[in-house]
């Protein structure tokens, strides 16, 4: 089927989802639970939208269309608050983190949707090991050109996002060594990584989206598990990078910096992205997932190699005045607070530390969740 229209939308509006784990409070291993967590929360008023995932062990939340930090972030806790209540009926608990440390994927069960279906006929194993749990952002765009300008303006900060919201260090209860391990999993699938080049959208609709369908490869946007995708039915660029945060003051707080570096784009902050940008994109990529904020990235145009913490803590100070007329300095104080202490995937690691065992790290994260601790 053709490309959906590019649907104009209000140029820096944000929205974010949310894959968030449904837990055995008896064992605290994932539980085949978001039916029952599904039926109890379309019974009541919800403060955003609450889905299915593609196993029973995750549902995705997402917030309205907000322009400010302090709107975004008190949906959020709303939402966060009747998660927690109806989890608490259900003896079920809810948590970020992009993986669970120690559930086994062979245990999960396909959601019964048909989209979720034929994801799972198609890649077989691959679905149940697609339990894993990460945020999107979305930003609003005026146009399919304006989209695309801002999809690939960002490659060189995509490994921001990467070691900010890490949070899955542990697979089967193996420290991978990674602080995002999620990502491993995500580039299993084709068409993951970076988008396709092209700065026009006439080029991508008419010219690459086209021979990709005409292969048979692709029916809809859906089909691309890039780090950055372009949304035309929204009208937004949905950022896919972030593990989910332990807490959603961090998800915010990504949230509008994704926000704030657009705008800061969107008036000339840097040169124009170029298909050679794309040369160090996955050693960048690499060492975000790898070594979080301790990673090392190469500027795309200069080849500098910058450390990620500094890069971060730098960019942060020369948006200010971005920040400020898009409503997040907190979020921005925020970010430059995470870029000095550490990421979820040291807290986490911490965590696992001084409990002993991977179910202490799972219990810390529940705590977390609810706002009673965790770096956020």
């Amino acid at each position: 089927m053709p490309l959906e229209t590019f649907k104009s939308s209000r140029s820096l509006t944000l929205g974010v989802e949310l894959e968030l784990q449904l837990v055995s409070l008896s064992d605290f291993d994932l539980i085949n639970a978001s039916p029952d967590m599904l039926e109890l929360l379309v019974r009541r008023r919800f403060p955003g939208n609450v889905v299915p995932e593609i196993t029973e062990s995750m549902i995705e939340v997402s917030t309205d269309v907000h322009t400010r930090h302090e709107d975004l972030l008190g949906q959020l806790h709303q939402i966060r608050d009747a998660l927690v209540a109806a989890g608490d009926k259900l003896n079920v608990g809810i948590c970020g983190g992009g993986t669970h440390p120690f559930q086994q994927w062979s245990e999960r069960k396909i959601f019964s949707k048909p989209r979720f279906k034929e994801v799972s006929a198609l890649y077989g194993y691959l679905a149940k090991q697609f339990t894993i749990f990460g945020q999107h952002v979305h930003i609003g765009c005026t146009s399919g050109d304006e989209a695309l300008f801002l999809l690939h303006s960002l490659n060189r900060y995509v490994p921001h996002f990467i070691a900010l919201s890490a949070s899955s260090p542990y697979v089967q209860r193996h420290d991978t060594l990674f602080n995002s391990a999620r990502l491993n999993s995500v580039f299993a699938f084709p068409l993951s990584g970076r988008a396709h080049f092209t700065l026009r959208w006439d080029e991508f609709e008419n010219g690459y989206f086209a021979r990709m369908e005409r292969t048979g490869v692709v029916k809809s946007m859906k089909d691309f598990y890039w780090d950055i995708r372009p949304k035309p039915e929204y009208g937004t660029i949905e950022l896919r990078v972030c593990d989910t945060p332990l807490t959603v003051d961090r998800a915010a707080a990504l949230a509008c910096y994704l926000q704030t570096l657009c705008r800061y784009l969107l008036h000339g902050g840097d040169s124009l992205p170029d298909e050679s940008d794309y040369l160090v994109y996955n050693y960048n990529r690499f060492q975000a997932c790898r070594f979080g904020l301790e990673g090392t990235l190469v500027h795309p145009k200069t080849y500098e190699a910058l450390s990620l913490r500094e890069d971060i803590i730098a960019t942060a100070a020369k948006l200010s005045e971005h920040a400020q007329a898009c409503g997040a300095t907190r979020a921005m104080e925020h970010i430059s607070r995470a870029a000095t202490a550490g990421n979820d995937a040291a807290s986490l690691r911490q965590s696992f530390s001084e409990s002993g065992g991977a179910e202490g790290m799972v219990n810390a994260a529940l705590e977390a969740f609810r706002g009673g601790g965790g770096r956020g």
